[in-house]
């Protein structure tokens, strides 16, 4: 199968504008873009794609040995830019996709230009003076949770990521998003996702990135975005006005406009 097929690679925007790779996080596809995507698309070829496993990837292509870890994904990025032949490239990851999309950057950086890491975390779980948000055991509970009612953890923990209570919808949308996805395949991105710790590579990051962090996020707090910053040399943070762990959807505007204006730059 090609690259294009295996992750439902679609192509919008400008043609001979500066690239945008959008990687989206755990439980959703690349739909969790549209309010953003048209926004980007007026100044910029936007390249949008599904994670195997996720939307309309190609599901046959899944392997427990491959995704059990981010590097797998991370080899997808970089195996999507050399079928397109993508250059100069601004990868922007949401979520765990920001570790993977770091990942991806150190693996190949004569492909990318510019790295947007939006609500990152490098490691969930805290430790020692690095706090990540999460106790062992909290995650450990979230696992066990998910494995034994994979519906019901996402009708539950949807809405949290999302934040914005005063919006139901939003954390609707999110926990349908999880539901359409297989559970096995969920189960196995979910502990690659939550039991990873990326500290050690971000420091090896060498293109000129932008920490995206909101001002309140359950899943990544605002010292998680700080701790980020610090640790990649010459970065810039921006702390939207927003609430909740998915800024595309919640405050779609801000966040094109902060992507534009460091893609540009």
């Amino acid at each position: 199968m090609s690259v294009r097929d295996r992750n439902n690679v679609v192509v919008t925007g400008v043609d001979d504008g500066p690239t945008l790779l959008l990687a989206h996080g755990f439980g959703c596809d690349q739909n969790l873009w549209r309010l953003v995507a048209p926004e980007l698309a007026r100044e910029f070829r936007v390249v949008l794609f599904d994670h195997v496993g996720a939307g309309k990837s190609d599901l046959s292509a899944w392997t427990p040995e491959r995704y059990s870890s981010l590097t797998g994904y991370a080899e997808d990025l970089v195996e999507i830019c050399d079928e397109l032949d993508l250059r100069e490239v601004v990868l922007v990851g949401h979520s765990v996709s920001a570790m993977i999309a770091v990942l991806a950057v150190n693996q190949a950086p004569k492909r990318f230009a510019k790295l947007v890491l939006l609500t990152p975390s490098p490691r969930y779980i805290d430790d020692g003076d690095y706090r990540g948000g999460f106790s062992r055991a909290d995650i450990e509970e979230l696992l066990e949770s998910l494995d034994s009612n994979y519906l019901g953890w996402s009708a539950s923990m949807a809405p949290v990521i999302m934040g914005n209570p005063e919006r139901p919808e939003l954390g609707e949308e999110l926990t349908d998003s999880f539901c359409r996805t297989d559970p096995v395949i969920a189960r196995v991105f979910a502990q690659a996702t939550f039991l990873s710790d990326n500290r050690a590579d971000l420091p090896e990051v060498g293109v000129p990135t932008l920490v995206i962090q909101t001002a309140q996020d359950a899943i990544a707090p605002p010292g998680v975005g700080a701790f980020v910053h610090a640790q990649i040399p010459g970065s810039a943070l921006v702390t939207l006005d927003a609430i909740g762990h998915c800024p595309q959807l919640s405050a779609p505007q801000a966040t094109a406009a902060a992507i534009a204006a460091f893609a540009r730059s």
